[in-house]
């Protein structure tokens, strides 16, 4: 059994996928061909904004927010404390400041009053001057931008949507990657809409920002392409990314979403009445990057974990540390305590995810589960 069964999805989509990847190949247009234009503009339009700028992968995507931003030193920018260490990474890149707020147990999303905590931590120290806020759609679940917006106003910070998870969830009917005053994702392969390798983009609805990120990622340039007006690097998507995304853009539209979320559906039936599964606030949408139980204990998570890896069965932990234990970030202080973060270090286990499961690898997962928690608990 496969955690997220790539090799199934390339079988149903085999011929579309050859047939774009030989294009490229036969066009020899390997670097900015017009695939990688076409995408952005299919990508806009799914999305619902102005400007999609793809990029080399997803925290470069990340980094060249906080470049447009001018997100510099001195600066605070609120990460939460259960994610990705890209997340925070990226602020300290630009040598500002990373200060992480807590989650909610039961979305793993943002906690507003955690972060509103901070806020005002961060303000009656009068060191960092606040500047932005990152809000991340973890597991495939916008996080409440109608709350958080409504702090990002209150304080006049900026808001980015961090959607490498998120891609095809959706708040009513608007579409993650399109909430804050920009937002990013990624492709890489085991994401929601993955290519073979690795991609990222940043959706935004400002034409200047938009500008200047096509410049930054390549080199700087202005109207040509030994003209360069800034200083920038070297991140473009490839052609063959592109091809590939294109592909499975329109799979992911016309069936995987639902497909997906009616596995996750399953699962919730299968396992609601032995074990905490995800919860889905009304009004919202997840893409399901992954479907994650909280378990009652370290002991009892590490004990499930190596138990269905014995019926060969495999399972991830995201993520076994948070953000404010990280040794990169050692130096940093803490304005808020996060112990639901903690809580979820040690008790969270994802379970195999993706559109092509089958009712027998479903019931085979959640057989198992349920079999471990009835003889454990």
């Amino acid at each position: 059994m496969q955690f997220r069964d790539l090799q199934a999805q390339y079988k149903a989509l085999k011929n579309e996928i050859d047939s774009a990847l030989l294009q490229v190949a036969s066009d020899c247009n390997f670097i900015s061909g017009k695939q990688v234009t076409e995408l952005e503009q299919q990508l806009a339009e799914y999305v619902g904004v102005k400007h999609c700028v793809t990029c080399g992968n997803g925290t470069d995507a990340l980094s060249m927010v906080m470049m447009a931003w001018d997100v510099k030193p001195g600066d605070a920018v609120f990460v939460p404390d259960f994610t990705f260490f890209a997340s925070g990474e990226v602020v300290s890149f630009e040598g500002a400041t990373p200060v992480f707020y807590d989650v909610c147990e039961e979305t793993f999303n943002a906690d507003v009053a955690s972060l509103e905590r901070a806020i005002q931590a961060v303000i009656e120290e009068g060191v960092l001057h606040p500047k932005a806020i990152v809000a991340v759609d973890l597991f495939g679940q916008p996080a409440d931008y109608v709350a958080l917006q409504e702090v990002a106003k209150k304080y006049n910070l900026l808001l980015l949507e961090d959607g490498a998870q998120g891609f095809g969830g959706k708040i009513g009917e608007q579409i993650s990657c399109s909430f804050g005053d920009a937002a990013t994702t990624s492709f890489f392969p085991a994401k929601p809409l993955g290519c073979y390798g690795d991609g990222g983009a940043v959706f935004t609805n400002d034409d200047t920002v938009a500008d200047y990120l096509r410049s930054i990622r390549v080199h700087g340039k202005g109207s040509f392409k030994y003209d360069n007006v800034r200083i920038g690097w070297n991140s473009r998507l490839d052609t063959i990314q592109a091809a590939v995304l294109q592909v499975k853009l329109k799979a992911f539209a016309s069936y995987e979403l639902k497909n997906v979320n009616e596995v996750a559906v399953k699962y919730t039936e299968l396992l609601k009445d032995v074990v905490k599964t995800p919860i889905v606030p009304q009004n919202m949408y997840s893409s399901w990057a992954q479907y994650t139980l909280r378990l009652e204990s370290e002991d009892q998570r590490d004990a499930l974990q190596t138990y269905l890896k014995e019926q060969g069965i495999p399972s991830m932990v995201y993520y076994p540390k948070p953000m404010h234990q990280q040794l990169a970030f050692d130096g940093n202080r803490n304005y808020v305590d996060c112990p639901v973060t903690e809580k979820l270090c040690k008790t969270v286990l994802s379970l195999p995810m993706h559109p092509y499961m089958t009712d027998e690898e479903i019931n085979t997962v959640a057989f198992h589960v349920k079999e471990f928690l009835s003889k454990n608990n």
